[in-house]
């Protein structure tokens, strides 16, 4: 039994990995965004830089490189790509987003306002970050307005939040 235990929770170890792997390769980098970059042994090639609204990053050598809507290990890749041959044999680049985009809350929560996204954030957890709902929420009518969207949707606690999303908390009439 204890045997059956320890491998159901290495299974979920590993999904619970997995998923956030997954999430952290398709997260889209986008203006706003605090980004650094380095290159191992190569500290002329690193730099802590946050994305222009024109989402081209000027990176030496390589000059300008339009970074909005890759993954950090697209960027990794085109960086490597760019300084492999001419410059280094094999360059080891790593990305890492040291500051996300942010997030909104509207209407009916304790704080309303700008949040920093935080990978794995859900409804729930947005609103808590906000201090919870106020008295006077419609709880079943809270609506999100994605970053890549012009209209709002109804949303569940347990659905995804991200950069760049609005969050809806209307006032109930009850």
């Amino acid at each position: 039994m204890l045997t059956l235990r320890k491998l159901a929770f290495v299974i979920l170890l590993l999904a619970v990995t997995v998923a956030a792997a997954q999430q952290s390769e398709a997260y889209r980098l986008a203006p706003g965004e605090k980004v650094a970059i380095s290159v191992f042994g190569e500290d002329d090639l690193s730099m802590s830089v946050t994305l222009a609204d024109d989402g081209v990053l000027k990176y030496p050598f390589l000059g300008d490189i339009r970074v909005v809507g890759l993954t950090v290990p697209e960027l990794e890749r085109a960086i490597a790509d760019g300084l492999r041959g001419d410059y280094l044999i094999n360059p080891e680049v790593t990305v890492t987003i040291q500051e996300f985009r942010h997030f909104f809350l509207n209407g009916e929560v304790n704080q309303p306002g700008s949040y920093e996204y935080q990978p794995g954030l859900t409804l729930e957890k947005a609103l808590a970050i906000a201090g919870g709902l106020s008295p006077r929420a419609a709880r079943g009518k809270i609506e999100v307005k994605r970053a890549n969207s012009d209209s709002f949707e109804r949303a569940d606690m347990d659905d995804p939040v991200y950069a760049g999303d609005v969050i809806n908390v209307p006032q109930s009439f009850f």
